[in-house]
């Protein structure tokens, strides 16, 4: 099977089993599975602002994109939050491009946890 539909697969599999879980099975979108990593990563649960979703986002992407060498953790502040220093710029993507290599993140992130096989 080609990479690509490898991927294809894993990524259909993955949405369905975290919106069956998460959202009563609607269908979860690349947005919201980054935060749930968001989350994943914190480790807190609790009711978030708006600025909060959007670091959430943020550490989720670091995250993902560590292991490809763009970012590398730095350390867990004094409230719990983790950060990232940029290592390396992403180069520029278009959209389709960008979208595949967080699936593609996402996919072996969830993989490396044995949420998914």
């Amino acid at each position: 099977m080609a990479r690509d539909e490898v991927l294809k697969k894993r990524w259909d599999v993955l949405v369905d089993k975290l919106s069956k879980q998460f959202a009563d099975g609607e269908i979860l979108d690349l947005d919201a599975i980054i935060y749930l990593i968001g989350v994943q990563e914190l480790g807190k649960i609790k009711k978030f602002k708006k600025d909060d979703k959007i670091n959430l986002m943020h550490i989720a992407i670091c995250r993902l994109l560590e292991p490809y060498g763009y970012y590398e953790f730095s350390h867990v502040d004094k409230d719990g939050w983790p950060h990232y220093e940029i290592k390396e710029s992403l180069p520029p993507l278009k959209a389709g491009e960008q979208s595949v290599l967080m699936k593609e993140a996402i996919v072996s992130y969830f993989v490396a946890t044995e949420y998914i096989n």
